[in-house]
């Protein structure tokens, strides 16, 4: 059993997106790896999220616009974002905290912090593809912002103004609603202005998590479904063992724990006290008549679409909620009266795959990447929204902390023991 600073057995806990990464980018540096999770490869919010690679539209999920939709949630029940009265203390304290991050100030310094995210993010997806993982990440060229109006574009011009003058870069072009439904005629009517903007992507998150879990077996790591990680020990110099529900345990020289919504049970023992309250997303899939090439955006209903290639991704919502609720059909019926009047030649009725995945929030909007207050124990989590996105991005920053002993300066912004 290695003692060293430099482990060569880590133990992942999660395999999704973030954990995956994680342990991919830890091979290139010849570490070897064995991923558990407690049910299956590419489950929960790795499953069934939009699957946008679009760094223009991941910010701070804290904002002032957030915080009034959330309050105004407590009366709408069209909100996008859903608040339940009966919550729970916890979640009050998660959402308190959220609040008082929801202020212009605190957005803007969270933001120049997610400028620098997203100068990276996508390099970290070419070393993936170009290093093996199979499945395709394409371009979105352009990228389609769909507003019923002007002034509901003006709401993202504003937004994209608040990113370049943190020092973000945003490419895009004003647009009627005739010259976007000549890009995608499933758009309707309804839809009056917008933006094509450039430079972003997007992919099929179950196919491209399934082509990195395979990637990361082909290179000799290990993936073992149905671990339910419940505690983590910390040997010292021994390692640290894994512990599953039932008693099984797993040693290694080091765990990082990527683990989604359930990263804080695990991590707490080991000084991490920043909450992670799930967010929870719905999708749903549809067969519209025309298949569309290429994402869009309903700013107006928050809504993100995306074609899987034989078929066509709804997402949506916020809602803080514990994370093993069921599936409320009320926010499917949310989604579909939002962005029904923008499409057309889609017969809702006929839709499948709905879905219910537990986004990792923090207060502050920002991911938590690094040790803990044991050296043999890191966190990669709490990426709200952004996950799919950032993933590569962090799984590159854990694995070059972890093996040389020097945190990236990037990673001081994401300290797990803030």
């Amino acid at each position: 059993m290695n003692t060293g600073r430099e482990p060569e057995h880590v133990a992942v806990v999660g395999a999704g997106m973030v954990g995956l990464c994680a342990a991919w980018f830890l091979q290139e540096r010849g570490v070897r790896v064995t991923v558990v999770d407690r049910s299956q490869t590419a489950a929960g919010a790795s499953w069934g999220n939009a699957g946008l690679l679009a760094p223009a539209f991941t910010l701070p999920l804290p904002e002032p616009a957030i915080l009034r939709s959330g309050t105004a949630s407590l009366l709408d029940r069209s909100s996008p974002v859903s608040v339940p009265l009966m919550g729970g203390r916890q979640l009050w304290a998660f959402l308190a905290a959220f609040a008082r991050n929801c202020t212009p100030a605190r957005w803007r310094r969270a933001m120049a912090v997610f400028n620098e995210l997203n100068r990276l993010s996508l390099d970290a997806y070419d070393l993936l593809t170009d290093g093996g993982v199979g499945a395709p990440v394409k371009r979105a060229d352009p990228f389609l912002v769909a507003c019923s109006s002007s002034a509901e574009r003006k709401h993202v011009l504003a937004e994209f103004a608040a990113v370049r003058a943190g020092g973000g870069e945003v490419s895009y072009e004003l647009a009627t609603g005739a010259e976007l439904r000549a890009l995608e005629p499933v758009l309707s009517a309804e839809v009056r202005a917008g933006l094509r903007v450039h430079g972003q992507r997007f992919l099929n998150p179950p196919e491209f998590v399934h082509a990195l879990a395979g990637a990361v077996r082909d290179r000799g790591g290990e993936i073992v479904d149905g671990f339910d990680a419940v505690r983590v020990q910390d040997l010292r110099t021994d390692g640290v063992d894994l512990v599953a529900v039932g008693g099984e345990r797993l040693r290694a020289d080091a765990a990082v724990l990527a683990n989604g919504v359930r990263v804080g049970a695990l991590a707490r023992p080991f000084g991490v006290r920043t909450r992670v309250q799930a967010g929870r997303g719905y999708s749903f899939s549809v067969l519209p008549q025309e298949m569309p090439t290429r994402p869009m955006y309903f700013p107006g209903a928050r809504v993100a679409c995306n074609p899987l290639g034989d078929r066509f991704r709804i997402t949506g919502m916020m809602e803080f909620q514990r994370d093993d609720a069921p599936l409320d059909p009320r926010r499917i019926r949310t989604i579909i009266d939002a962005v029904r009047p923008m499409l057309s030649g889609v017969d809702f009725t006929a839709r499948r795959e709905e879905w219910v995945g537990s986004r990792p929030c923090t207060p502050d909007g920002l991911p938590l990447i690094g040790r803990t207050s044991s050296p043999r124990v890191h966190v990669a989590g709490g990426h709200g929204m952004w996950g799919i996105v950032l993933g590569p991005l962090t799984g590159r920053l854990l694995a070059e902390s972890m093996t040389t002993g020097r945190t990236p300066a990037l990673m001081r912004h994401f300290d797990p023991l803030r």
